[in-house]
């Protein structure tokens, strides 16, 4: 009698990140976070007004812009292209949760926003993400005619920022390098600082208050492995920038760094060790290092709960940090 061969379910689980994300081995995800989505327009909250734009018709790259609602009409303004978290895995510019702090953030510090919608994993894993959000990045460096929000006059280019939180300070960062070696396109593009919002770093050795067995360690591995399955693991230079083989910090574009960590986040010991790391490559500019504690002082507390105390300390810090160099 011929041996029967088990036949897998479509719905038979490959990894399961909940409550992330699932990944079947039929190739469905299921996302369980991030999924919502809010249109752009006028914010009455703030007056802040925002509008979507197709960056790139041959990847569907596309951003959010983001205007304050009374700019001065004698004064250009600083730009800010952000990166949303979400472990490469899940949420979106569009997302509420995102939508809302570019907005307030906006309102609060007097700039031009471009909120990247990038590529996510596990359907276009690494480095998807990293080339839509240098793409949107050169976009906005080349001033496009086509876009009156960044025009002449309105737009100040030499003041350009870059920031995001968890995996989009992980993409600050690599966006950043990438800049550094291959140049914006346009002269009178600069990039003054960049702001990484508890930054999703990693490592396979535990550094800090770090434990080498824990649940919460278990699910980044997971994100990482979804986000990134052709990588070397949590070594790799592109989760671990103090890895073998990763760049030197020195050659980050900017004159200032700011590095956020919170006293009850996982990954607050990668955060200061990258502020050290930059603070002992030789880079010539400020890199400072802001840490938020308390009971509320969790993984991107800002976004998780933006009317506390430290998020509204957070919102100023981001704000004064924009405008310092005025």
């Amino acid at each position: 009698m011929a041996a029967v061969t088990p036949v897998e379910s479509p719905d038979e689980i490959a990894l399961d990140a909940f409550p992330f994300l699932r990944v079947y081995k039929s190739g469905r995800v299921e996302r369980f976070l991030g999924t919502g989505v809010v249109p752009a327009g006028v914010d009455s909250a703030t007056g802040v007004v925002s509008k979507d734009v197709l960056v790139d018709p041959a990847t569907n790259l596309s951003a959010r812009l983001y205007l304050p609602g009374h700019p001065q009409p004698d004064r250009a303004l600083p730009v800010l292209v952000y990166f949303h978290g979400g472990g490469f895995v899940i949420e979106s510019a569009a997302s509420p949760t995102y939508h809302n702090y570019l907005n307030a953030l906006v309102a609060a510090a007097g700039v031009v926003a471009v909120s990247v919608e990038y590529r996510r994993a596990p359907e276009c894993p690494l480095p998807a993400a990293y080339d839509d959000c240098f793409a949107a990045l050169r976009w906005v460096a080349s001033r496009p005619a086509e876009e009156p929000w960044l025009a002449e006059g309105r737009a100040d280019l030499g003041r350009l920022f870059l920031a995001g939180d968890s995996a989009g300070a992980n993409i600050v960062h690599h966006a950043a390098l990438r800049a550094a070696a291959e140049g914006l396109g346009r002269d009178e593009a600069a990039i003054e600082g960049l702001l990484l919002i508890h930054p999703f770093f990693w490592g396979s050795e535990p550094i800090g208050s770090e434990s080498r067995a824990s649940a919460d360690r278990e699910m980044i591995d997971k994100l990482w492995q979804v986000a990134s399955p052709g990588t070397d693991g949590a070594d790799d230079p592109l989760i671990n920038p103090a890895a073998k083989g990763a760049a030197s910090l020195v050659a980050l574009p900017g004159r200032r760094v700011v590095v956020a960590v919170a006293e009850k986040d996982m990954l607050k010991d990668r955060g200061r060790a990258y502020h050290e790391l930059l603070r002992q490559s030789g880079w010539k500019g400020e890199a400072r290092l802001e840490e938020a504690e308390g009971p509320d002082a969790s993984h991107v507390f800002h976004l998780i709960n933006p009317a506390c105390d430290i998020s509204a300390n957070m919102l100023k810090t981001v704000a004064a940090f924009l405008n310092s160099g005025e």
